[in-house]
């Protein structure tokens, strides 16, 4: 009993337009943002061009997110339990076809503000790349027992950032997080199905 008041959430659960809705409103609040900072700011866009060889580049780099999330998400309990109250709430009350919003509606405004802006606005170096991970991870953060989830989220803003250093094309985190948002979700839905067909 007591083990599981611990696991209730520290929010209610949404319903399936709250969640869609919420994540309508975060990627215009977060796409508002972006623009505003690039108007006062003395600064550029993060470059990007779409290109084959870049695009595949994002989406194999999806895939090894979504694979290293996979392996820690087995070996680390804490993380285990911060993910499946974060998926469950997110998820949960969503259709398979909403999945193609989770990607993409993410992927890009994210991507554009803690890649594309903040990235130029703090200089295109390590503490660029540290700083707009730590505030992607703490976008993620739903309740103060959520740490493991935004220390995971800091770790792959770390990937995506170098990942656009390193490539010098906005394209590619673009397509990774997009990428990663999709097959992860996908895989717990198909889960999710399976455990409630027994």
């Amino acid at each position: 009993m007591i083990e599981q008041q611990k696991q209730e959430p520290e929010m209610p659960y949404l319903t399936r337009i709250q969640v869609l809705g919420a994540m309508g409103a975060t990627a215009i609040i977060l796409l508002i943002v972006a623009k505003l900072w690039l108007y006062f700011g003395n600064f550029s866009l993060f470059s990007w061009n779409f290109n084959e060889r870049d695009l595949l580049l994002g989406v194999g780099l999806g895939f090894a997110i979504t694979a290293l999330s996979g392996l820690t998400y087995r070996l680390w309990s804490s993380y285990r339990k911060s993910a499946d109250f974060y998926l469950e709430v997110i998820l949960k009350p969503l259709t398979l076809p909403d999945l193609i919003w989770l990607g993409l509606l993410p992927g890009l405004s994210e991507e554009l503000l803690f890649r594309g802006v903040m990235l130029p606005a703090l200089g295109f170096d390590d503490l660029a790349v540290i700083v707009s991970s730590l505030c992607f991870g703490v976008l993620h953060l739903s309740g103060s027992q959520q740490w493991p989830y935004v220390v995971w989220a800091s770790i792959v803003g770390i990937i995506l950032g170098y990942s656009a250093l390193l490539t010098g094309n906005l394209l590619v985190p673009i397509a990774a997080h997009i990428m990663t948002n999709w097959i992860s979700s996908y895989m717990w839905k198909i889960w999710e199905l399976s455990k409630s067909k027994k």
